[in-house]
């Protein structure tokens, strides 16, 4: 697999963004498809939570990574907030965003659909917008290197790089809700 596409993302006053780069692996997953993309993250440790399309206002999680499979259709999304990068992704590609980054769908083709999950044991989502008062969450809190959903863990001792979880432990479940 070729190395991923990497965007920083300062904060921006509104949205805190982060550090961390937003990765994006074109064609993760050749084939495409829901089953394929979620079996992907699956295996990598970050277990798939729901098929949809991305919210399409601007939005952040302040409790967790996020990674997003394209499984089919066309769609451009922005990264970062108002005047962050605008990204276009097609079936296979994967984006893990680093919790804080501000994300929007702004285009889709009528048969666009995402596959979204978290690190497995990651506490469930918030849905930030920006507003006022929402920004002292503590994202700087959170493991500064997630296991990758798009790349199998090569750590031998079973452990995903130095986050101290387990890859391949059960899934704690789906987390269906509209509205990523």
């Amino acid at each position: 697999m070729a190395e991923p596409e990497t965007h920083l993302l300062a904060d921006d006053g509104v949205f805190p963004n982060s550090v961390l780069p937003l990765l994006l692996y074109r064609q993760a997953v050749p084939e495409g498809g829901a089953e394929a993309i979620e079996a992907l993250f699956e295996r990598n440790g970050w277990p798939p939570a729901w098929r949809s399309a991305v919210a399409d206002y601007h939005h952040y999680h302040s409790t967790t990574h996020e990674c997003l499979g394209a499984a089919r259709g066309t769609a451009t999304i922005r990264f970062g907030g108002p005047e962050g990068q605008s990204v276009r992704v097609a079936p296979g590609d994967v984006v893990v965003i680093p919790a804080g980054v501000a994300h929007r769908q702004e285009q889709a083709s009528a048969d666009f659909m995402m596959v979204g999950g978290y690190p497995e044991g990651a506490p469930d989502w918030d849905m930030l917008r920006g507003n006022p008062g929402e920004r002292p969450r503590p994202i700087g809190a959170l493991p500064r290197s997630p296991c990758r959903p798009a790349i199998r863990c090569p750590a031998r001792a079973g452990r995903c790089h130095g986050s101290g979880r387990r890859p391949g432990a059960l899934s704690p479940g789906r987390r269906d809700r509209p509205g990523r």
